[in-house]
């Protein structure tokens, strides 16, 4: 009985997501036949996106401490840590240049001219942009209370908190052990909620896109067509090409066989515009690809705050069509000072749906006042680059999670082989491995190394 149930609990899903495409194409007829009833459709997409919102923070949590309370040495965290960082700032800059390039080719803005309405909007979307500097983004980072940062909803404070409680748990030693099997049940029970919540998926997803086409109609577009399509190539040559290359040429991998594995995440951020909505089931096929789960555990989470690949493109080629809107172009020195202050704001806005806009306004107002009101010509269209920026800022932290794990020698080949292969196939119905026990340590890919010392083991030196 037990090998037939989980072909029946994928055919179910995949009907799902089959009905999620069905949903997007009846969510854009009906924002272009009724627009104002589209209008009002906007909860529907929103009240799925906070649903998923609602599991980042447990998801995160149960995750670290998992990742982090089973591994026997904690020199190992600091050091995927580090490689992490490191890469995710190099990736950065890559994505910053290639916008750049990009940007100085073809020149976006060029032609069009800011009126009363797009200033209003831009002054809008300043006044709600946060004002904070570096001291204040590092203070926020501390919750008020241990609890809090369990129920307030902001992934960086619940990141410093799983991070303590995992060390502390990998302090107790054999002690902790009740505390990692209480937090596995947990996770259990989380990814369980989560695969419900999936159901609503084609209700979020055409309540998002009717909401948005009835609000900005295809005409609104037109005019906007060169950078909307300047982004998107630009965001396909960083994930086809750069991504790619990096890929193959320090894990061997295929990227497409990896994006073909990742089908149904990229179909709901597709669906929803925010890559917060695929993390948890990014965390869930990670670890079934055979990655670690400490390697996954600080990778994931630390790269939806500060591995933004598409945001910094984004960034890039906004301000330089704003500029151009504006009569006022940047020069690549002001260019350059520009961006690298707006990549180190952006950092924390973990792929929420707005959340460039805001930032980019942000940035302007900060570096540039002159050019804020410049940012109401592309709110009309934010939405739909959103969805590239969400994608490109996914697959990035897909290709870096195995990338991570390749280098630190935490990845079972054999398994992602298989994986991608698709002989070993995804469980939908619970988003874990089904042979997976309640004590499982992370190295349990490995089974040859055995006994409950596989965790050192598995952190010798590739």
């Amino acid at each position: 009985m037990e090998p037939t149930s989980p072909p029946v609990r994928r055919d179910r899903t995949h009907f799902l997501y089959l009905a999620v495409i069905g949903a997007v194409l009846l969510g854009i007829a009906v924002g272009l036949l009724f627009p104002e009833f589209a209008k009002e459709l906007k909860p529907l997409g929103t009240g799925f996106v906070n649903l998923i919102k609602m599991m980042i923070v447990p998801v995160i949590f149960c995750t670290i401490v998992l990742g982090i309370g089973s591994i026997r040495q904690a020199a190992k965290v600091g050091r995927v840590g580090g490689l992490a960082l490191g890469y995710f700032l190099i990736m950065s800059t890559v994505a910053l240049a290639i916008g750049l390039v990009v940007g100085n080719i073809i020149h976006p803005g060029s032609g069009l001219h800011l009126n009363d309405a797009a200033a209003a909007a831009g002054q809008k979307q300043a006044s709600g942009a946060a004002h904070e500097g570096v001291s204040d983004f590092i203070l926020g980072i501390i919750p008020k209370t241990l609890f809090s940062s369990l129920t307030e909803g902001d992934v960086l404070p619940a990141l410093l908190v799983a991070l303590l409680v995992g060390f502390a748990v990998q302090a107790l030693g054999a002690t902790g052990e009740p505390v990692l099997r209480a937090i596995q049940l947990t996770q259990k029970v989380v990814f369980k909620i989560l695969a419900m919540i999936m159901w609503l998926a084609p209700i979020g997803a055409f309540g998002a896109m009717a909401a948005v086409v009835g609000e900005t109609g295809m005409d609104a577009l037109k005019s906007l067509a060169q950078i909307m399509l300047g982004f998107y190539v630009t965001c396909a040559i960083f994930v086809f090409v750069i991504l790619a290359v990096i890929l193959w040429a320090f894990a061997r991998m295929n990227i497409l066989l990896l994006l073909r594995y990742l089908g149904r995440e990229f179909l709901l951020i597709l669906s929803t515009s925010s890559s917060e909505s695929a993390f948890p089931r990014l965390i869930a096929k990670m670890e079934h690809l055979g990655v670690s789960k400490p390697v996954v555990g600080i990778t994931v989470p630390v790269g939806y705050s500060f591995n933004l690949d598409g945001t910094a493109i984004y960034l890039t080629m906004a301000s330089l069509f704003i500029a151009e809107a504006m009569d006022n172009p940047l020069s690549i020195g002001q260019q350059i000072s520009l961006l690298v202050f707006m990549i180190i704001a952006s950092k924390g806005a973990a792929g929420v749906t707005g959340a460039g806009l805001a930032t980019l306004a942000g940035g302007l107002q900060s570096h540039r006042p002159d050019l804020v009101d410049g940012v109401g010509l592309i709110v009309g269209i934010d939405r739909f680059m959103s969805e590239a920026r969400a994608l490109t800022n996914f697959a990035g932290n897909a290709v870096a999670t195995v990338l991570v794990g390749t280098w630190t020698g935490e990845i079972d080949r054999q398994k992602a082989d298989l994986v991608l292969a698709g002989d070993l196939p995804f469980d939908e119905s619970t988003m874990l491995d089904r042979d997976e026990p309640a004590s499982d340590r992370p190295a349990s890919d490995r089974p040859a190394s055995g006994g409950p010392e596989a965790p050192v083991a598995a952190t010798r030196e590739p």
